[in-house]
Parts: C-alpha cells; sequence; structure tokens
C-alpha cells in the first residue's frame, strides 16, 4: 500500500503507551491512527490560539 505518509519512531514510558493504546481500542482505531488523532488536535489547538503555521515544503520533506 503506498502512504505519502513519513514514518517516525517515538519513544514512551510504557505506562503512557499502554494508556494510549487502551484509549486507541476504545475510540476502535489503530495505536498509529490513535496517535496521529491526538497530533492533529494538538496542532489544531495551538493554530487556534497561535495563528495558522505556515508550510515550508523544503523542511517538510527533509530526511
Amino acid at each position: 500500500m503506498a502512504t505519502n505518509k513519513i514514518q517516525t519512531g517515538i519513544r514512551f514510558e510504557p505506562e503512557l503507551l499502554y494508556k494510549i493504546s487502551v484509549v486507541a481500542k476504545e475510540n476502535k482505531r489503530s495505536l498509529n491512527a490513535q496517535l496521529e488523532y491526538l497530533a492533529q488536535n494538538c496542532v489544531k489547538e495551538f493554530e487556534n490560539s497561535n495563528g495558522s503555521i505556515p508550510l515550508d515544503e523544503s523542511k517538510m520533506y527533509r530526511k
């Protein structure tokens, strides 16, 4: 399956990872989908308080 999403590695304390996994299951999401949902909400909340974050494509796709 082709995707335009960038893969990352995130470190979590075991307790936090477990709890996010429980929330994901309750929301009928995969762990990855739950983390993406949480990140989107975080950005939306930040932008609502601070204004839109401008996109710089030259920095978006750096490896």
